[in-house]
């Protein structure tokens, strides 16, 4: 199982009101969503748990939203569904869509996927999104203004996949491209992750250097979606094995399976 995300709410002043996607962060109406990532199969549906870990009582809404991947990883909103992402927004059932939670009490969210008939085999994708509804505020005496002023609560969310496998999907990844960068002034190795075939790609990214038993770099949790058939990824460099990082070394994408994990790509390569 994936490591959880934190959902956290924070009340500031802002121009302007902002809905963003949240990394795992702590404050005061923290929710566990777990797993976070899903994979079904058109016939068994499964269970997402929601815990609220803060302080305070929260509510959350939930909803099935599109999201496409950019070459770079990153996630963008859907304006322009294609058929396959409007069935798979129509194919997706789950219950409840609003969740109040005290804290430390789990919520069950039930999920299915029921595939219309004559469907075409293939890979169809949602990214369902947890996000939290900011409380009533308290009514407080008007106070006089010069001008225009706004008190905003910025609301934030936090998106799993949803994929839906009908089929007999396969797919195949290559690497290339491995070299040292620096990522936010860090030393980190960039590579890129081609793929094809009918189905997505999901796993971690290990940089192996012989004679070192642990990865000198490894990220986790690295797809590569059905609408790219390639992606950039950075690894950051372990601070432990900065000196090693250079000469040969070996780079492997392995996908985690119910059955252990399968080697997806793997290739040499020397860092200079």
């Amino acid at each position: 199982m994936s490591l959880p995300f934190r959902l956290s709410r924070l009340a500031l002043l802002a121009p302007a009101l902002m809905m963003t996607a949240a990394p795992a962060r702590a404050g005061v109406g923290d929710l566990l969503v777990a797993p976070t990532r899903i994979v079904l199969d058109g016939r068994r549906g499964t269970e997402i748990i929601l815990n609220n870990i803060g302080d305070d009582v929260a509510t959350y809404r939930v909803s099935v939203e599109l999201r496409r991947m950019t070459p770079e990883g990153r996630l963008v909103d859907v304006e322009a569904p294609s058929d396959t992402e409007k069935a798979a927004q129509e194919m997706i059932l789950y219950a409840p869509r609003r969740v109040t939670l005290p804290p430390n009490q789990p919520q069950t969210i039930r999920l299915n996927a029921r595939a219309p008939a004559g469907i075409a085999d293939g890979e169809y994708r949602v990214h369902m999104l947890f996000r939290a509804v900011p409380p009533p505020r308290p009514a407080v005496a008007p106070q006089k203004i010069d001008g225009v002023a706004f008190q905003l609560t910025p609301i934030y969310g936090v998106t799993i996949p949803v994929i839906v496998r009908l089929g007999n999907l396969e797919a195949k990844a290559g690497l290339a491209n491995i070299r040292k960068v620096s990522d936010g002034g860090k030393p980190a190795i960039a590579l890129d992750i081609s793929r094809s075939g009918d189905r997505s790609t999901f796993g971690e990214v290990r940089v192996l250097k012989a004679g070192i038993s642990d990865p000198i770099a490894i990220v986790r949790g690295v797809a590569v979606y059905t609408e790219l058939g390639q992606r950039s990824v950075t690894v950051p460099i372990d601070p432990a094995h900065l000196s090693d990082a250079n000469g040969q070394v070996t780079v492997q994408y392995i996908e985690p399976t119910d059955t252990g994990p399968v080697m997806l790509a793997e290739t040499n390569a020397v860092l200079r």
